[in-house]
């Protein structure tokens, strides 16, 4: 069991996990991300009303590849960062910073136009709120 963690994830968020960890970093390319089990990060702000969860790049989220590659992502969101709507959530977001939209799998249709539904990005996502905060 590897999961990765972007370098500035709080080391406390780890504590019991007897697995592999390994820290995320810009020279690791993505098919060796594909070979982790998962990962964890924060999440930069939420929207209630759409469940929308948005990531920023900061350095407890890491970089886009990180969150999408894996097939496994566990987002932890701080209560205090939970909107109500859209256009709350989007104001408290830095707007020179890259921003991911999570907002349920990816979905397409095939050739026979069935629906296929995680396709690009994790096919799991598992969401922690911290109350504690």
């Amino acid at each position: 069991r590897r999961i990765g963690v972007p370098a500035g994830l709080d080391a406390g968020w780890l504590d019991g996990y007897d697995g592999e960890v390994q820290q995320d970093s810009d020279d690791i390319p993505a098919p060796r991300l594909d070979a982790l089990d998962g990962v964890v990060t924060a999440s930069a702000v939420s929207c209630a009303e759409t469940g929308t969860i948005f990531l920023d790049g900061s350095p407890d989220q890491g970089r886009r590849a990180l969150s999408l590659v894996p097939d496994l992502h566990v987002c932890v969101v701080d209560l205090s960062t939970v909107e109500a709507g859209v256009p709350e959530a989007v104001a408290r977001l830095v707007p020179q910073r890259p921003t991911t939209l999570i907002s349920g799998p990816s979905a397409t249709s095939d050739i026979e136009l069935e629906r296929v539904e995680g396709v690009h990005g994790p096919r799991t996502l598992a969401v922690v709120i911290r109350t504690d905060v």
